[in-house]
């Protein structure tokens, strides 16, 4: 199960809002960033103290009701610090950190891979869920509660975001505790790199031993920033080890990244997918004239803008923001405006944006809780969406937290 879409899974009968397009003016570029706007304003319309923010928060029924993912507030919480909101950042940072205090059962420096949305209160901090009538009772996504090690390195990210925006130690070593319980999954088989965490409950989760490129992607940036923020250089082997993965995932023959491994972590999965495209190339460093094929993937091209997958099908906004961002620190301006022109008919009416141009979006996975249903983006505004969008027009880099590349 590899290049599964970050923090969440898609039920195929999900209803969807019908695809609604917004034209928006040229007065446009002149505005303040819509996305940073609605950031804000959704932080701050939420209860005082720590928070999860619902990733898709028009959802009023189902797996998706009031879940939480953790990538996506992870790069929500990246977005605000790069629009110069930092204290509605640490709204969602503080919530973080009491996950990793209060769980309700793990205390090993793990985070889950989804919450509940809303305020953290006392006592455990709660896992998101819904009723199911078919079985007449209350259910929880063995996905959300599970761990996967991408998902931990966007936390860890995070939290050193707002330590260099704060100066508050205890965003680093929170940081540093979720960095820790990543080590364990370094693989010991060839080629290296880490596998990709556990699935499903406590207190014998499923080990996943497949490889992805965009997750040691993600780990390697996650190692490097501690290794900055606490001068400890041995977090830089641990990167080395996630990094030279990535680089054993190149395909000379097609310049592109494998999207990871299959589930035996050695035998490379020909699978072609953005992100493994993308954010090695925003990651790391001299990536840039090494794959410089990997920039320019035709393959995935749709709509003006760009695709999850080689499965096509429809725009992909997270994705097509990523890209932008990747012109924009790359000097290539031209083609990013007129990828955020492309990624402007993606904008709802309340400032955020919808996840895909077209009503279903197909990743080319399916769902590791339903193997017989396709993991798919919809045409409904998510929180990881308007959070791309906003980091892309601020010209900020993620995995460095500047404004440069690697």
């Amino acid at each position: 199960m590899l290049g599964r879409p970050h923090g969440w899974q898609v039920l195929a009968a999900l209803a969807v809002i019908g695809a609604k397009f917004v034209v928006v003016s040229p007065a446009v570029a002149a505005e303040p960033p819509a996305a940073c706007d609605y950031l804000s304003r959704y932080t701050e319309a939420q209860p005082s103290g720590p928070v999860f923010l619902a990733s898709f928060p028009t959802v009023k029924s189902g797996p998706l009701q009031g879940a939480a993912f953790l990538y996506d507030n992870a790069v929500a919480v990246i977005a605000l610090v790069a629009c110069g909101k930092v204290e509605d950042a640490t709204k969602i940072g503080n919530a973080m950190l009491a996950a990793l205090d209060r769980d309700r059962y793990w205390h090993d420096g793990r985070l889950r891979n989804g919450y509940l949305a809303g305020s953290v209160g006392s006592g455990h901090v709660k896992l998101a869920g819904w009723w199911d009538a078919k079985q007449n009772m209350w259910v929880e996504d063995r996905y959300q509660v599970g761990s996967d090690n991408g998902n931990m390195a966007w936390a860890t990210l995070a939290l050193l975001a707002l330590h260099r925006a704060t100066g508050d130690s205890r965003y680093r070593d929170g940081a540093v505790r979720v960095g820790g319980w990543i080590k364990q999954w370094r693989g010991k088989t060839k080629p290296g790199g880490f596998t990709g965490g556990t699935f499903a409950h406590e207190p014998q989760p499923i080990v996943e031993y497949w490889k992805s490129t965009e997750h040691n992607t993600d780990i390697q940036a996650a190692f490097r920033g501690l290794a900055g923020a606490t001068g400890d250089k041995a977090w830089l082997a641990q990167a080395r080890a996630a990094r030279n993965f990535v680089h054993a995932m190149w395909r000379p023959d097609c310049g592109c990244f494998a999207v990871g491994t299959t589930e035996d972590g050695k035998t490379r999965n020909l699978y072609l997918a953005l992100d493994a495209q993308i954010w090695p190339l925003l990651a790391i460093p001299g990536a840039i004239p090494r794959y410089r094929a990997a920039s320019a993937q035709s393959k995935l091209r749709d709509g003006g803008g760009f695709a999850y997958s080689e499965a096509k099908q429809g725009l992909w906004t997270e994705g097509t923001a990523q890209v932008a961002l990747l012109m924009a620190l790359s000097n290539r301006e031209q083609e990013a405006n007129r990828l955020f022109k492309v990624i402007e008919t993606m904008r709802a009416p309340d400032g955020s944006y919808y996840a895909a141009g077209t009503k279903e979006l197909p990743t080319g996975f399916m769902l590791e809780t339903d193997p017989t249903q396709p993991r798919q983006y919809f045409h409904i505004e998510h929180l990881a969406a308007v959070s791309w969008v906003a980091i892309a027009h601020q010209h900020y880099n993620p995995f460095t937290g500047t404004n440069t590349l690697p």
